[in-house]
């Protein structure tokens, strides 16, 4: 069974890849989703067995022997317990969904089978990752998931945009993914293996020793953390290498839904809460991961304050939901970031492939400010987004029920708070402020999108329609889990014990204590994240729909603040001032004076010119004859045979 979770997506990719042509759009199209469906309902099968199952224990099969070389002995395996369950149901049950839910998006497509393809592809790579028994192959399904967001971003190459914004990801994922690459070799120097169990059972004896470097002692253990953990800020987009996040929305909207929901994106945070036995051993690496976590979580939110391209704000969400989780597992709740992953495939793929809705409707349009009036045209896409919104935002009554975003974003800023540290205090106050400025920028999202009145041209309003069943019946789904996923799983991924629900599949040395005195926390902690949820919502119906001249009038009042936000922080002007145009004025420098002035521009024609010269005189020496060879093997005899005459009779 795991065996074919596994290889179910890459049969798809195959058949859709190589066939397509010959079985054409449609087989294509309902071959990969069949399988990807099957392989979502065998993963629940496997969640069940073994996450919620009370004599559940892992399993691992090795299915060949992939690379032997020195001390290097590497197997291609499974490793299946239960955060690889959890990963199992969040990776396939949304690309099961992305996949039926492209059906109807890509239908006027005429490549639609490579693009099925390239999902498909996408979701076995990411499923190699998360199954993976040793960091050669974690790092296989990395790289994976790398090249298939580059196809996929990409997938509409004809625009120079999408084109930009796959090099764009691809470029600044290798900048993490080199610090990876740079942790798995010290992992190997440090353990002389690569192997996960073995170098969790000998990590605690590396706890304390350092090495030399450049004149200084540095930690083995927080080394190895740190550039493991700049792999999962490249891949999952945290703070200084985010740029690419946004610039991806130019691909079509399924892939975003993808890539933001359940599988990239994702990749970092699984990462870490898999090698929490190494991160628990450097307390200077995991208050890095909170303060990245929870800086990114505030950055994140303010940019998407000011956006108005509706996809675009929902991917400065998921940069920020994703800082989120990268706090939990800084203070060591790594089961409340995972919990938190969980629920937020379900809300943000449902956000995401609402916002697919709302663009089928418009005619392809993606500005919020060209969109408004559209709840009682479309009037299910708006009940699904709108259920999206409550869920992220978090809508809930603390000590009774909510959404599933309530249970697990709250209980982070909760878990934030009970670790009683001057780092958890600072996660804590940033992810309180980020909780208000989700709920701002999630409603200002609703309001201008389907409240107030009509900003859309004619021609287009006359075209708006509800989007067929094939692309909504996904979202009910989706729907389903965003309300209730929160509810039904929060006993499991909240307890006291992490040997309950995780049966060692993630360690934290302090987790139960932390989880503990979460739930025991002071009552206006609880109440936070409520607060700030209803604040937000209620600035934002004022400015949008009582007083819709107001954020005008605000972003004429403060408008550097307003351009500061609107252009993301700069960082892309920086990131052009001091990587993008010393790169190219190197290049223009090798080529204009490297090669044009020195290589052709010296002496009458050039150096090269006159190379090509003297080559050509050579040849000619090459008559073909062969006397004329002997002539000069004659000629280079009596050469030698005089020099070491003249040579020998010398003096010594």
């Amino acid at each position: 069974m795991y065996s074919a979770i596994l290889f179910l997506p890459l049969i798809g990719a195959i058949i859709a890849g190589l066939f397509g042509r010959m079985i054409g759009h449609k087989a294509a199209e309902y071959i990969t989703s069949a399988l990807l469906v099957l392989a979502a309902l065998l993963s629940w099968i496997v969640f069940y067995d073994i996450g919620l199952s009370a004599d559940g224990t892992k399993a691992k099969v090795e299915l060949f022997q992939w690379i032997t070389s020195g001390r290097l002995d590497v197997s291609w395996g499974i490793r299946v317990d239960t955060l690889t369950a959890v990963m199992l149901v969040v990776v396939n049950s949304v690309s099961a969904l992305v996949h039926i839910y492209s059906i109807g998006y890509m239908h006027d497509d005429p490549h639609r089978s490579r693009f099925f393809a390239y999902l498909s592809l996408f979701t076995f790579a990411m499923l190699m990752l998360v199954t993976s028994d040793n960091l050669l192959q974690m790092f296989f399904g990395w790289e994976g998931v790398g090249l298939a967001s580059y196809l996929l971003i990409g997938f509409w190459y004809q625009k120079p945009s999408a084109n930009a914004a796959a090099i764009k990801a691809f470029v600044v994922n290798r900048v993490g993914d080199f610090g990876f690459a740079l942790g798995i070799f010290g992992v190997f120097a440090v353990f002389g293996s690569i192997d996960l169990d073995t170098v969790f059972a000998a990590s605690a004896e590396q706890k304390g020793k350092t090495f030399e470097f450049l004149g200084y002692q540095l930690d083995i253990m927080t080394t190895l953390c740190l550039l493991l953990f700049m792999g999962a800020m490249g891949k999952s987009a945290q703070f200084l290498l985010h740029t690419w996040l946004p610039d991806a929305m130019e691909g079509p909207t399924p892939v975003s839904a993808l890539i933001h929901a359940a599988t990239m994106v994702t990749a970092g945070v699984f990462m870490v809460a898999r090698l929490s036995p190494l991160f628990e051993l450097s307390q200077v690496a995991r208050d890095v991961v909170t303060v990245v976590g929870a800086t990114t979580a505030f950055f994140a939110a303010t940019v998407g304050l000011v956006q108005n391209d509706i996809k675009r704000v929902i991917a400065y969400s998921t940069c920020s939901q994703l800082g989120y989780m990268f706090a939990a597992l800084g203070v060591g709740a790594y089961g409340v970031g995972i919990f938190h992953l969980f629920t937020h495939a379900f809300f943000k793929a449902l956000l995401f492939l609402g916002s697919g809705s709302v663009i089928h409707a418009m005619s392809n349009e993606q500005d919020m400010r060209n969109m408004g009036g559209l709840a009682s045209r479309i009037r299910i896409t708006w009940i699904m987004m709108l259920i999206g919104t409550v869920a992220l935002t978090g809508l809930g009554i603390p000590h009774l029920i909510g959404t599933a975003g309530f249970y697990s974003k709250d209980a982070i800023i909760e878990a934030t708070h009970a670790v009683h540290s001057g780092v958890g205090n600072y996660a804590f106050w940033l992810l309180v402020v980020a909780a208000f400025m989700t709920s701002f920028y999630s409603w200002r999202l609703m309001f201008m999108t389907f409240h107030g009145r009509s900003r859309a041209e004619p021609d287009v309003l006359k075209k708006v329609h509800e989007s067929p069943q094939v692309m909504l019946v996904p979202l009910y789904i989706l729907a389903a889990g965003a309300l209730f996923a929160g509810v039904i799983f929060s006993g499991y991924f909240l307890s006291d014990s992490d040997g309950t629900f995780w049966k060692g599949a993630v360690f934290s040395a302090n987790g139960d204590k932390v989880v503990h005195d979460m739930h025991h926390g002071p009552e206006w902690v609880l109440w936070a994240p409520t607060v700030m949820m209803a604040a937000g919502f209620g600035l934002s119906y004022l400015f949008y729909i009582a007083a819709p001249w107001l954020p005008g009038a605000f972003a004429k009042a403060f408008r550097p603040l307003y351009l500061f936000l609107l252009n993301k922080w700069y960082f892309d002007e920086l990131y052009d001032l001091i990587f993008v145009r010393p790169a190219m004025w190197l290049g223009r420098f090798f080529w204009k004076t490297g090669d044009g002035t020195i290589i052709d521009g010296m002496g009458p024609n050039g150096i090269a010119s006159r190379v090509m010269d003297a080559s050509g005189r050579i040849v000619k020496v090459q008559t073909g004859y062969v006397y004329h060879y002997a002539f000069a093997m004659l000629i280079g005899v009596a050469m030698l045979i005089t020099y070491f005459m003249f040579a020998g009779g010398a003096p010594s």
